[in-house]
């Protein structure tokens, strides 16, 4: 059994940072159902900005309005403006095709890689 990629959204960018909010990220929920996340689902996010790396759970954000928040002890390291990877793992025997989607600057789909 191995840890391999399972979703993933690309060059996100990171429209909110809110420090007084309990813990998570807020995706876009179009965003969510193209790559398999689930709401609750730990992800790995990467800061392509500035190299920080954390782990959190997703929570879904309106459809269709191009949320990426970063909520709690998270948005000290990853702030609004951020370009950002969101990462969802899955533990497995089997090869898996990852659901890795390319996102514009307003976090809207671009295409599936």
């Amino acid at each position: 059994m191995r840890w391999l990629l399972r979703s993933k959204i690309h060059s996100a960018t990171v429209v909110e940072a809110n420090v007084d909010y309990v813990g998570s990220i807020t995706i876009d929920e179009d965003l969510i159902d193209r790559t398999g996340l689930w709401p609750g689902e730990k992800v790995l996010v990467v800061d392509n900005t500035n190299g920080s790396r954390i782990e959190t759970y997703v929570m879904v954000g309106e459809r269709h309005s191009g949320m990426i928040c970063m909520n709690g002890a998270a948005a000290h390291l990853i702030k609004e403006g951020d370009q950002i990877i969101i990462m969802g793992f899955e533990l497995s025997d089997e090869t898996i095709e990852p659901q890795t989607i390319i996102v514009d600057e307003t976090n809207k789909f671009v295409r599936y890689l």
